[in-house]
Parts: structure tokens; C-alpha cells; sequence
């Protein structure tokens, strides 16, 4: 079985003799989760799960297996609103988290590493905190590749074309990097698009748009 490097509740035979660590503890700073970076969110406990995963599965070769894996998950959160319930819920416990989330995963043909992570999580009463970790990881993938991710919410889905104008646009705002851009629908939006590249947000949203009006309008009665 593999297991990421030391987290709580790890029962590996190749962790055997050491001192199993949560990412929330003080000595959790040092070692493995000792990850300089400019992006706030990889200091944070999603932030070091993430880092953790990624520096196994890159020991392992497995990168871009874990990557899908990962991007097959957040597409189920993003398509069930029983998943998303399954996983944002405090209500459920840690076993029944666990139980349901590996019939999930096996429906879904998501196994290996990203399957234990995922069950590691939920017995570590973090599954909440999973797309985090999720955007984390691909943050920490996209690095390695010399990338940079960018995340694009429309009110419709995007045509290949406005897609590549988006893409170049954002590729000449970061000197010429090459940027991946995922691609989300939120038809509340109504208008216009919200894009979310490392710690910057660009929100040209038709809704954040009527929001600012209505307060300005409040402001002036």
C-alpha cells in the first residue's frame, strides 16, 4: 500500500519507526512540509496535504496519473451536487465519509495514490478542504512544468477560439509563460468572466458588476 510521507492515521510499512505528523502540528514546518512558495494557499493545511502528495507521488513517477485522478475527482464535485454534499458536509462522519467515498472513487475508476490520499483525508476529517488541496496540487504540477494555472469561471462554456484569446491574454500578462487554464460554468454569472491565476483574482463578471452598481446607489440615496 502506498502512503504519503508522515501524516496522521498512515499505517505504512514504510513509515514504520517514525514519528507520524500532522500537517497542523509545529513540527509539521519542518522536513516534508517545509515548502517555500509565493502562492499564501501553500501555506496553509491544504496547502502542506498537497505538497505532500505531490512530493510522493513525484518519488513515484506517477505525477500525471495523480493529476488526472485529481481533475476526474473535482469534476465529479463539480457535476453532483450528493458529492459535493458527501464532501463539504460536517454532518457526515469520518467512517461514513470514508465508506461512501470509496464507492465513489471505484465507480469513477480513480484508484492508487490518489484513492488512499483522498480516504487518508477523509479519516483526517479534511475532506472539506479537498478542492483546495486539489488546486494546490495542480498549482505545484503546473511549477515543475515551468506553467503557470489559471482558473476561468463563464456564465456559458467557452468556444476553442475565445478560449485561445483568453489564454493568450493571459500568457502576455505573465511574460510569455505558458498558462493552463481550467475551465468552469456558473450560469449565475450572467455576464463577462471571473479568472483566478495563482493569488490574483480578474473578476469582469456581469453580476459582480450589477452588485458594485446597487452599492453605489444605496451609497448616494
Amino acid at each position: 500500500m502506498q502512503c504519503l510521507p508522515p501524516l496522521r492515521v498512515c499505517a505504512c510499512p514504510r513509515l514504520a519507526g517514525r514519528t507520524a505528523l500532522c500537517p497542523t502540528s509545529p513540527s509539521a514546518a519542518q522536513g516534508a512540509f517545509d515548502v517555500a512558495t509565493e502562492e499564501p494557499i501553500m501555506a496553509s493545511v491544504a496547502g502542506r496535504y498537497a505538497s505532500a502528495l505531490f512530493d510522493l507521488a513525484t518519488e513515484e513517477r506517477q505525477v500525471a496519473e495523480v493529476e488526472a485522478d485529481l481533475a476526474k475527482f473535482q469534476a465529479g464535485l463539480d457535476a453532483s451536487s450528493d458529492l459535493r454534499r458527501l464532501v463539504l458536509s460536517p454532518v457526515f462522519s469520518a467512517e461514513e465519509q470514508v465508506r461512501a467515498l470509496k464507492a465513489v472513487l471505484e465507480q469513477a475508476g480513480i484508484g492508487g495514490l490518489t484513492a488512499n490520499f483522498l480516504q487518508l483525508i477523509a479519516r483526517n476529517r479534511r475532506l472539506s478542504a479537498a478542492p483546495d488541496m486539489i488546486r494546490s496540487f495542480r498549482t505545484l504540477a503546473a511549477k515543475a512544468r515551468g506553467e503557470v494555472e489559471a482558473d476561468v469561471t463563464s456564465p456559458f462554456p467557452l468556444s476553442k477560439a475565445q478560449l485561445d484569446a483568453v489564454q493568450d491574454a493571459l500568457r502576455a500578462s505573465v511574460g510569455g509563460r505558458e498558462v493552463k487554464v481550467h475551465t468552469r460554468v456558473d450560469a449565475s454569472l450572467l455576464g463577462g468572466l471571473i479568472v483566478k491565476m495563482g493569488s490574483r483574482m480578474i473578476d469582469s463578471s456581469l453580476r459582480t458588476k450589477l452588485a458594485m452598481l446597487k452599492t453605489r446607489l444605496k451609497e448616494v440615496r
